[in-house]
């Protein structure tokens, strides 16, 4: 069989990637491929509204479920491509088809970290990447009591606040000393933490998992100080690392993902990749500023641009007592991220300055007054 357009992946990216394909190539041949049993989805709502039960699945999918056959876009779900020929131009399916393609995109996303520690293989450990890994914290939490959460990142926090709002109590076990911190520093992260804990998370910061303990199922984590926290079942938090098993057989240059130009060609021409797998050129080569947003339950939501790895100096916006307000993180003058809380207005003006590269160092009372225009600091 052929494609002209192979796309490999079952979330946002390829998704978007068939729609925009079609919308430039209306007779083009073009093929989607994903392992999971759903139509390619959205994978934020995993933990905030489909969790909490305010959102259903079909509100996730990138296009509906009938888009496809509609507009000939050949749709394999519950497939995974086994074998991947960048140069030769074909890939095996499970199950034995060949497809022949002339251009191909790799939006294989990302895999949980799984922890390696004493009662691992113990039931009611979830990590949390797909509908079914939500559907069994869902089905848990609705029997449970307490539960505990290893992470004070995203998923940490998100699941926390999404099972707390559901009912259920939580407990967070961080290595951070401040939720969220790493990303958004102490000061924000105290912030958040404190939305939190105004809800009832309890928070165990500066603590690393040394064990899952229980009989069948898990019953309590211990950390490395001795500290037992007790919960009905557990959430894991631990991050991701990109799915390049593909890239990697098919001989394309890989560094902490896929390495892609500022088109997000490959080492290869013809050969894209997207999405969490992607390692792509910062906007100071020309890239698009990414743009990241989470709630909290209804307790605060939150946006980003950036984002910031280092940062030196942060300017404060606004009124984080009303819960309105904006934080600029700058590296030797510069804007390297900028997270708003009620504030979206402002990140138009940050992601321009950060585009630009424009030097803020004799601007930083202006960008603090939360009446100011930003607008003559982005032009």
């Amino acid at each position: 069989m052929r494609a002209e357009y192979l796309l490999i992946g079952g979330g946002m990216a390829a998704g978007n990637c068939a729609a925009e394909l079609r919308k430039r190539d209306p007779d083009g041949s073009v093929m989607v491929v994903g392992r999971e049993p759903e139509p390619p989805y959205e994978r934020p709502p995993l933990s905030k509204e489909y969790l909490r039960g305010d959102a259903e699945r079909k509100d996730a999918y990138v296009n509906d479920p009938g888009w496809y056959e509609e507009n000939a876009v050949e749709l394999r779900t519950k497939t995974n491509v086994m074998s991947f020929d960048a140069e030769g131009r074909t890939a095996k399916l499970q199950g034995g088809d060949e497809v022949e393609f002339e251009k191909a995109l790799l939006a294989t996303g990302a895999n949980v970290n799984i922890l390696r520690v004493e009662g691992a293989e113990l039931e009611g450990i979830h990590y949390l990447r797909a509908f079914g890994n939500s559907d069994a914290i869902r089905a848990d939490a609705e029997k449970a009591g307490r539960v505990v959460l290893i992470g004070g990142s995203y998923i940490g926090c998100e699941v926390a606040a999404s099972l707390t709002a559901r009912g259920t109590e939580c407990a967070v076990v961080m290595m951070e000393d401040v939720a969220l911190s790493r990303t958004f520093g102490e000061d924000a992260g105290r912030w958040f933490q404190g939305r939190m804990e105004e809800h009832g998370v309890e928070f165990h910061g500066g603590e690393t998992l040394a064990a899952f303990e229980g009989d069948a199922g898990v019953s309590a984590v211990v950390t490395e100080s001795g500290k037992t926290v007790e919960g009905d079942f557990a959430v894991v938090g631990a991050g991701v690392k990109p799915d390049v098993m593909l890239a990697e057989r098919a001989g394309l240059e890989v560094e902490n993902g896929i390495v892609c130009d500022c088109t997000l060609q490959t080492s290869v021409e013809g050969i894209y990749a997207a999405g969490d797998v992607c390692s792509y050129e910062s906007v100071v080569h020309g890239h698009v500023v990414p743009y990241f947003f989470s709630d909290l339950a209804d307790w605060a939501s939150l946006e980003y641009v950036g984002p910031a790895y280092e940062w030196d100096e942060e300017v404060w916006r606004g009124d984080r007592d009303a819960g309105e307000f904006s934080v600029f993180y700058l590296e030797d003058g510069k804007v390297a991220g900028a997270l708003a809380v009620g504030r979206s207005e402002d990140l138009g003006y940050a992601r321009e300055l950060l585009a630009k590269g424009t030097d803020v160092s004799g601007s930083k009372d202006v960008l603090a007054d939360a009446d100011a225009d930003l607008g003559p600091l982005s032009t």
